[in-house]
Parts: C-alpha cells; structure tokens; sequence
C-alpha cells in the first residue's frame, strides 16, 4: 500500500534486510460493543481487559526492531541540532493523524475488508420490547376506542389566551360562527362581529379568549369586532360583551363574561317582564356593558338595551318597505274603543280605525277581530313625521258602492230594516256596507214632528229610491213615494191630517200671569225722562 511504502521505505526496497525478517505487526482486537477508534491506544495508556491486550512484536538480538508506523527510521534520518521534547498537543495531534493513515489503509485495501454483514429490513409488526414500552409509556394507558373517538383532552395542545391565530371560517349556525384553529381546534364567536356574515373558507384573525370545556370549543373574538374581549381592559361603558348565564335569582340572572363574573337585572332580561329567569340558565346572550367597576368589581349588563336598538334597526328596515297600498301581513296587538293595533313585524305597529274594519257599521272592535289574530290589512296612509300607520281591513275590490247605480237604479222599489234612527230621519240598510236615507219629510204625506212616531229600528219597510251618488256613497229613499196619498171625501170638511201626537214643546206653555207690561214705572222719570 502506498501508505506502507511511505512509512517503511527500507523493508519493502531491500527484502534481505533484518527488518524484514521481523515478523508482521498483529492486529490490535477492540473490546466487545467499542466504538472503531476503541482499538487505537496512547502508548502511555494499558489495556484494561487483559485478554485484548497485545504483546510488542519480538525481536532476535541481532535484527533490531522496526520503527513504529508513521515515524521515519532511524537509517538515513539526519540528527537535529538544538531538538526539544515534544508537547502533549503535538504528541496528541501525531497519534489522531496515525490513526486517519491507518483508517485510510484499512478502507482502501479491499483484501482487509471482511465480508458485508446483512441488515435485515424493519417491520411494523415485529416491534421490539424496548420500542412497546415506550408506547405504552406514551399512551399512559389509554385505549384505541377512546383515541378514534376523539374525546381524550389534553393540555399539552392548548392554545393560550390572548394568543392571535389566522382561523378558517368552517360553519354558521345561528348567532355563531365556527373556526377551524389546526388540528382537532375549533373555537366560536358571535356573528355580530361583522358587518357582514363571513362566508364558509374565509380566512380571519381571531384572538383566543377563553376555552369552553363543556362544548370543547374555544372563546373567540374578532380584533375591531362588535363584541369586546373579555377583560377589564376591553370592556367600557355602552361595549358590546357576550355573556354565559350560570345562575339565576329573584334580581335577575348570574353571568360570566370570560373569567369575571357579571349580572343582568331582571328588568334588563328582555322588552317584556320575564316571569321564569330560571329558562335563561346556560344560555349565551350578547349584551352591552351599562356598568363597569374593576376596582369593585362589578360588572352590570343590559341584554334590553341590545333588543331595543336591534328593534329600531328592524324598524327602520320595515319602514323603508312600507308603501301606502301594499297589503302586509300582521297580528292584532291590542283592541281599543276607537279601533284595532295591528304588529306588521319589526315592531312596527299600525291603526285600523272602527270606519276601517268593514263594510258595515261597526259598534265595537271586537265584533270583527280578536287579539293575537292573524290578519291580512292594507296601508292606507304613513306619516313620516309622527311614525304613524293608517291600517284598513276593507278590500277595495269587494267595494259595495261598486255598480251601484246598476243595482239600485232610481225610481225602483226597494226593501230593508230601519239600521238607525237620527233626528233628520231614518237609515235604511239594503246590501252589506250600503245604506240609504229617508228624511223626516219623505217618512209620510202628512207633517211628521217625530221619526220614531212613523218607524222603529230594526223595522223593515219598503221604499223607493230617488237619487243615487256613487262618489259620495250617498242614496235618498222616500217612504211616502211607496205609499199611495189618501183621497179626500167629497162633500166633508177637511180634517186636519194629524197621525201622530204632536211632539213635546222645548219650551212648556205658561199658564200665570205675565210679568211686566206698559203700565208700570220704567225709572225714566228720576231722570226726567218721559216714555
């Protein structure tokens, strides 16, 4: 070898020489499970094991001994003047490059390298014990079910508090938007951290602030969000916080907003009394801030204050819709003397006055519509100044005034009970929703002083129609123009045409002696007047 030739360049040039009658060098053995440097040793350091321990070669007293590889002969090396003893880093830094030359033999000799040992290929299913109680070691006992089913919690994956992720919006249920954080992680937050509902894969910064064991999800919230984070610093006077009720008592409800605690009177639950505050326990309600207190640590919610100003948006919205002549659906709300509330829906209500419940005439309401009735009206008139909404339950496609002159033409005969009685006459009703009136003088042919003296309400007459007004929706009837006038006898004074007892005098008649006259003293003459 050329590393051989090198370091012995006497031995292999003459082979007569003594030195290479010496016998070959025997290889030094490394102890069982060494390292390939254990074989190499300082020539100061002993074997510890005395059966790998190697004898120096032997040498006959006439062959001297062979220089140890890696150092030149004593033959042909010219002596130094002045030489020093060698340093142990020079010693060590000689010794580690022997060792790199006889490393460097053994790997190019490819006689010296014994045969390639056969490394057989790992298999999952043939584990070692080592390897099987290292599993066992990590699955701390659990079983596969409860590993595939995914319910085992652990806090080595816990994302911290206030901690920001870039989250994928996965669903929208409800009030609530759902995030995937990677991995099993999922968390929530409420949409009114939007101007606009997120769309399932939209990406978002979220902020973890807190952790729901109960539904396995964490606490989220949006940074510029509606709804505030839960913390002392977040929350303000009027801020928007979304609160888990805990409890509940006769005052109102017991809440948690993160980790502080926080109360909702009971006059603040809703828009009406609640009778039962017990319904709202482990419900989520978004809330706005009307007290704040670190120092004291009270912390007052409103959940009223949220439904009111989401009613007057909706109100807004509903008003925008509204248009004098569209029909809307709504519910009877309440039931009044002078007519009928009617919700349309966003909490907007509307008046149907007791002229716009029928055709007909209406006494009360309540002879038409009940409360909590469901009803088809139509916008009459809006107010916009005042909010107010004129509702009517009349459909103008069934107007009884419709073809009226066709189906009461004048001058024909028609029949109908006395519906009311009035000082000027009477009212006759002939189709639902049209009336007609007979005047005190058209009731008979002699002069009548008193409308009940001739009809009587709910009395059915027949009369003739003289004047027809489709526009006004007004009719004239006679009574008397159905009646044949009776004939005078001949020969027999006329007698007063007198039916009827004459009516009662507004005024009674004096029977007494009438009070001043002509003839008594004015006072004129203290003045010297004379009458």
């Amino acid at each position: 070898m050329p590393a051989e030739s090198s370091s012995q360049p006497d031995s292999t040039a003459n082979p007569s020489s003594p030195a290479a009658a010496a016998p070959a060098k025997t290889p030094v053995l490394s102890p069982p499970g060494a390292g390939p440097l254990a074989r190499f040793t300082r020539p100061t350091e002993t074997p510890s094991d005395p059966q790998t321990a190697t004898s120096p070669p032997l040498a006959t007293p006439s062959t001297p001994a062979a220089p140890p590889i890696g150092q030149p002969s004593s033959a042909g090396q010219r002596p130094r003047s002045g030489d020093r003893p060698k340093t142990r880093r020079e010693k060590e830094r000689e010794e580690d490059r022997q060792v790199d030359r006889e490393l460097a033999a053994e790997r190019g000799g490819g006689e010296e390298r014994g045969p390639r040992t056969h490394v057989p290929v790992p298999n999952v299913r043939q584990r070692s014990e080592e390897l099987e109680a290292e599993v066992e070691a990590a699955l701390s006992g659990l079983s596969l079910d409860a590993i595939v089913a995914g319910d085992i919690k652990t806090d080595a994956s816990r994302l911290d508090n206030g901690s920001a992720h870039r989250a994928q919006v996965v669903d929208l249920h409800g009030d609530d938007v759902f995030f995937a954080l990677g991995g099993k992680n999922q968390g929530a937050t409420s949409v009114r951290n939007f101007a606009e509902p997120p769309k399932a894969g939209d990406m978002i910064d979220v902020i973890v602030t807190g952790y729901s064991s109960e539904d396995n999800l964490y606490l989220l919230s949006v940074p510029g969000g509606g709804v505030v984070a839960a913390g002392w610093t977040d929350i303000a006077e009027g801020s928007m916080v979304e609160a888990r009720v805990t409890g509940s008592n006769t005052g109102g409800l017991e809440c948690e907003v993160g980790s502080m605690r926080a109360f909702i009177p009971v006059s603040q639950i809703s828009l009406y009394r609640v009778e039962n505050t017990a319904d709202y326990v482990g419900q989520k309600l978004i809330c706005i801030v009307t007290e704040s207190n670190e120092r004291r640590g009270n912390l007052v919610l409103s959940r009223r204050g949220v439904l009111e100003r989401e009613k007057e948006e909706l109100k807004k919205t509903v008003l925008a819709e509204l248009q004098p002549g569209q029909m809307r659906e709504g519910t009877v709300r309440k039931i009044h003397d002078f007519g009928a509330f009617v919700e349309l829906g966003g909490g907007v209500d509307g008046l149907i006055h007791v002229s716009q419940l029928s055709w007909e005439r209406v006494k009360h309401p309540s002879e038409i519509v009940q409360e909590g009735q469901k009803v088809r009206v139509r916008i009459e008139k809006i107010d916009e100044a005042t909010g107010r909404i004129g509702l009517s339950l009349k459909n103008p496609e069934e107007h009884p005034w419709m073809n009226i002159e066709q189906r009461f033409p004048v001058g024909s005969t028609v029949k109908g009970p006395v519906s009311r009685i009035a000082q000027f006459g009477a009212f006759v009703k002939l189709a639902p929703g049209v009336e007609g009136l007979i005047h005190i003088s058209e009731l008979a042919h002699h002069k009548v002083f008193k409308v009940e003296n001739v009809v009587k309400e709910g009395q059915e007459v027949e009369c003739r129609v003289l004047d027809v007004d489709a526009e006004a929706q007004r009719m004239s009837l006679s009574l008397k123009a159905a009646i044949a006038k009776p004939e005078k006898a001949e020969g027999k004074p006329a007698e007063p045409e007198v039916d009827e007892p004459p009516r009662e005098l507004a005024v009674p008649k004096r029977s007494g002696p009438l009070k001043g006259g002509v003839r008594g003293k004015t006072g004129g003459e203290q003045f010297g007047l004379k009458w």
